[in-house]
């Protein structure tokens, strides 16, 4: 019985979302995005006559990092716990799996 008050217990702590918490994947979107700017912003053309003498790739890329930052800094602060008692049909092995209704066969 202590086994499985051990498990019980083990199971029911929560837990953080992780990699899957969507600010860590807007805060990888939006770094990709800004270092692919700002490189296009150092690297590139800069045709001032278009942009009011403003290196727009470069600033845009470098607002997004800092989104990007802000975004991945907000996730490692304050995570996202999922509750203990949160259902996972997987934890059950007794549970009967879900039924597909199937088309009739003609």
């Amino acid at each position: 019985m202590s086994t499985d008050t051990t498990s019980g217990s083990a199971q029911s702590q929560p837990r953080k979302a992780g990699a899957f918490d969507i600010r860590n994947i807007i805060g990888a979107l939006m770094g990709v995005y800004g270092v692919i700017l700002a490189l296009a912003g150092l690297l590139g053309e800069h045709e001032p006559a278009k942009t009011g003498d403003v290196n727009a790739n470069l600033w845009t890329g470098l607002a997004l990092l800092a989104v990007a930052v802000f975004f991945l800094g907000w996730a490692k602060l304050k995570p996202i716990v999922v509750p203990p008692d949160f259902d996972r049909p997987d934890d059950d092995p007794t549970r009967p799996a879900p039924q597909r209704k199937r088309p009739p066969a003609h």
